[in-house]
């Protein structure tokens, strides 16, 4: 008997159910209903037509109705609005959006794959005239543009620092506009520790963005919006606003038809991505997944797990097994120069659930120095104390950082703890890499720290060190400290440590550090193979303290405690 499979909404979950669904089942009547005019388009592409990097809104859409009939066989109705769900009956009402006119459809089993809404506070004063904008679709950014376009509008503002609201701000400023980013906690980019964001922060004032970081917005007006930070109103100047504080789950459909909803407000589903009415399932952005790392609830609004779980619901259908893993959290993003990755837990997140845990950093080339395009590539590594496991890792440099997270990524699937990864076994040439791999490094100095062969304070904790008068020791060269040094340091050159070693004291904490945390390491092993008991290595050295400095003392309007920035 022919089944008849009805689907809401398209992109990444619904599409993707569709076409595996056609795949195994050549006589299936496949129906799908999307509300919006595309049924099928690139929405994490969405931000680079705004700089023209996708010059044409049409290379968006990835397929059209006619498409999908022609070459899958698939009816894919777009402006028509699935209105309610009966499941008693097994049957939608549509509506029509261009007509109007409203409908019945039966079906054998429905895919639910509504997606999520962007967050529009309506307590926020203005937030409904026409200069301000969300990011969900291809006509929304189309919209975005003409307006930027025809009105010629030369300020905006975007609100929100998560991965649209970053990469929208990128492309305003790539398309000659002054950019201001309204954010209302202390960072952008929340997967990333606050440690290394900073990195990201730097570059983004770099390339001319006003950040305002612990801010909320709390009116828009036609050429300006107003902010409240450090319990002080401010002005910023925008003739276009974009909110990106957020998505929410789609789930009123759901809601209206009796289906369960999670803990964490998306769809209720089980292992094979069924709501509580069997012949429903759900995918995507609106329904409730399982963070594997913290064993509970979560979400992940990503276009890979929704099409992983859209191919899991439809083997299902047809008696297979879905593989509902739940997610570890992958993702990146390029801003300017930068190119930034992570996965699984971050410190801050880990710490909060209340896991032992330590991290190794390090700064490693990223390819061999001598290779043109050599740049530094800042790798955090956190595990399990004391098993070791892994736990997750952030990347940020302008090389290769995806590639170092997906093979953390993969480890992290197959339970690895840091003996693993040391001597994991990695392509290699002098243009793509080191012989030791920055992953290899960094669960090479996790397992150090882990078996107690030294210990490490983190570049956080440098100005206070500073503040405090502790004894700092710089094993760099003389002309790298008189390029740029933290105050109050001592300079002993790593190649002069043995011959001016009685210079150092015993009695008091010796905290090391060098450029990247290297020649230090190997100071700190002297220093305790010739008797010194209280020694400490500062972890990421003298560049990352340098970055991480950076931003503070230019928001925060401190007094710098590195005499010179040198980040080359």
């Amino acid at each position: 008997m022919k089944k008849r499979v009805l689907i809401v909404g398209g992109v990444a979950g619904g599409a993707s159910a569709a076409a595996r669904i056609r795949r195994l089942d050549e006589t299936a009547e496949i129906i799908m209903f999307e509300r919006g005019e595309h049924v099928s388009f690139s929405n994490c592409c969405l931000p680079y037509h705004l700089s023209k990097t996708v010059e044409n809104s049409n290379a968006l859409v990835l397929m059209t109705p006619q498409r999908f009939l022609k070459q899958y066989a698939i009816e894919a109705r777009v402006q028509s609005e699935v209105t309610s769900i009966h499941p008693a009956k097994k049957t939608v009402t549509v509506k029509n959006l261009q007509t109007g006119e409203t409908y019945t459809e039966s079906y054998d089993q429905l895919v639910l794959a509504p997606g999520a809404n962007p967050v529009m506070p309506k307590s926020i004063a203005g937030i409904g005239q026409k200069h301000v904008f969300s990011v969900r679709n291809v006509m929304d950014i189309r919209a975005l543009k003409l307006y930027i376009d025809v009105n010629q509008i030369k300020k905006a503002a975007v609100i929100g620092g998560g991965f649209i609201g970053v990469e929208v701000a990128e492309n305003l400023k790539m398309a000659g506009l002054s950019v201001s980013l309204v954010e209302g906690t202390d960072q952008i980019m929340m997967p990333f520790d606050y440690d290394m964001v900073q990195i990201l922060h730097k570059e983004m004032m770099d390339n001319g963005i006003a950040l305002y970081l612990s801010s909320m917005l709390t009116e828009i007006n036609e050429h300006s919006i107003q902010i409240k930070r450090q319990d002080k109103a401010e002005t910023v100047d925008a003739d276009v606003v974009v909110m990106a504080i957020g998505v929410i789950p789609e789930t009123s459909l759901a809601r209206e038809a009796g289906l369960a909803i999670g803990e964490t407000g998306g769809i209720l589903v089980n292992k094979n991505y069924q709501t509580s009415d069997p012949d429903i399932y759900a995918v995507g952005d609106a329904v409730e997944s399982f963070n594997r790392m913290l064993h509970r609830p979560g979400r992940l609004a990503l276009a890979g797990p929704a099409q992983k779980q859209a191919r899991g619901a439809a083997d299902h259908m047809y008696g297979g097994a879905a593989a509902n893993k739940g997610f570890i959290g992958s993702s990146c993003i390029r801003i300017f120069g930068q190119n930034a990755a992570c996965t699984g837990l971050n410190e801050k997140t880990a710490k909060n659930a209340g896991i032992s845990c330590q991290f190794a950093y390090v700064m490693s080339p990223d390819k061999v120095g001598l290779m043109p395009g050599s740049h530094y590539m800042n790798f955090k590594l956190l595990f399990e104390v004391p098993t070791g496991r892994i736990l997750g890792a952030q990347a940020i440099g302008r090389g290769n950082t995806d590639k170092r997270i997906d093979v953390i990524a993969a480890m992290i699937s197959m339970g690895a703890t840091l003996e693993d990864v040391k001597d994991l076994e990695l392509c290699y040439s002098p243009v793509f890499g080191t012989a030791r791999d920055v992953v290899n490094q960094a669960a090479l100095v996790g397992t150090n720290l882990l078996e107690g062969r030294y210990r490490q304070v983190p570049v956080s904790k440098v100005r206070e060190l500073v503040e405090s008068g502790a004894y700092i020791v710089d094993v760099r060269e003389e002309p790298e400290y008189n390029a740029g040094h933290i105050q109050g340091a001592h300079v002993i050159p790593l190649s002069q440590l043995r011959e001016r070693m009685e210079e150092i004291p015993r009695d008091v904490p010796v905290y090391i550090h060098c450029r990247t945390g290297q020649r230090s390491y190997n100071a700190v092993c002297c220093l305790q193979g010739n008797g010194y008991k209280n020694v400490w290595n500062i972890s990421g050295s003298f560049l990352g303290i340098s970055l991480y400095e950076y931003f503070n003392d230019k928001v925060n309007g401190r007094e710098p405690i590195v005499t010179e920035y040198n980040f080359k």
